[in-house]
């Protein structure tokens, strides 16, 4: 008798087990995977920035890059050229090519 209880016991662990690990897979699928794809696109856009592009900042506030370091970039804003703003990359929301439309 012992022993059927302990079969029933570990066939319910078993699918215990295998219900945790779908759950985990389905969190994984509609939480993570898509939080990632966003990084590695935001990440390939911070790549390609060069001096002379447009951004829209996460402030809302159009300018062009006129200076690219490392962690840093310096940001023109405005039409009379003395608005220049140094910003981490990460505050860049947006990045728009001089010629593309």
């Amino acid at each position: 008798m012992n022993g059927v209880l302990a079969a029933n016991q570990a066939a319910g662990m078993g699918s215990i087990f295998i219900m945790y690990a779908v759950v985990i897979g389905v969190f994984w699928f509609f939480l993570m995977r898509p939080q990632k794809k966003e990084q590695k696109r935001v990440q390939a856009m911070l790549s390609t920035m060069e001096i002379g592009d447009t951004v829209l900042t996460t402030s809302g506030f159009y300018g062009v890059i006129i200076d690219i370091s490392d962690e840093a970039v310096i940001v023109e804003f405005g039409s009379n050229k003395n608005c220049r703003i140094p910003m981490q990359k990460a505050a860049i929301a947006q990045l728009e090519k001089p010629g593309a439309e």
